[in-house]
């Protein structure tokens, strides 16, 4: 069992870069998948990006793809979202989700993942 803290959020212009963190906390990290979502105001949490426990497989939502670029360092207990060319619409709250799951496959559901952290905010100004 872990607590996820999220951190690294803030406001940037369109265009920029961001970089948030998950750190884990209370147990092992290394055997937990984990991913990022994101919800802004009036809409449903949805998919950002998800890593498997040994990071050697990656998935992204289609309106992140080749602009985010998920990671993690599990001696470190932490996950990563590197951010890039922000635009307006990813303004929302990030979210970090993690499941203890020892499979090397990638998981896009809410409903998959049980540990959630708190969130941190994302303003992209244009």
């Amino acid at each position: 069992q872990v607590q996820l803290v999220e951190s690294g959020g803030g406001l940037v212009q369109a265009g920029g870069s961001l970089r948030l963190s998950c750190a884990a906390s209370g147990g092992t990290f290394s055997t937990y998948a984990s991913a990022w979502f994101r919800q802004s105001p009036g809409k449903e949490r949805e998919f950002v990006a998800a890593i498997s426990w040994s990071g050697d497989n990656t998935f992204y939502a289609d309106s992140v793809k080749g602009r985010f670029t998920i990671s993690r360092v599990n001696a470190k207990n932490t996950v990563y979202l590197q951010m890039n060319s922000l635009k307006p619409e990813d303004t929302a709250v990030y979210y970090c989700a993690a499941r203890n799951w020892l499979i090397g496959q990638v998981e896009t559901s809410r409903a998959f993942y049980d540990y959630w952290g708190q969130g941190t905010q994302v303003t992209v100004s244009s």
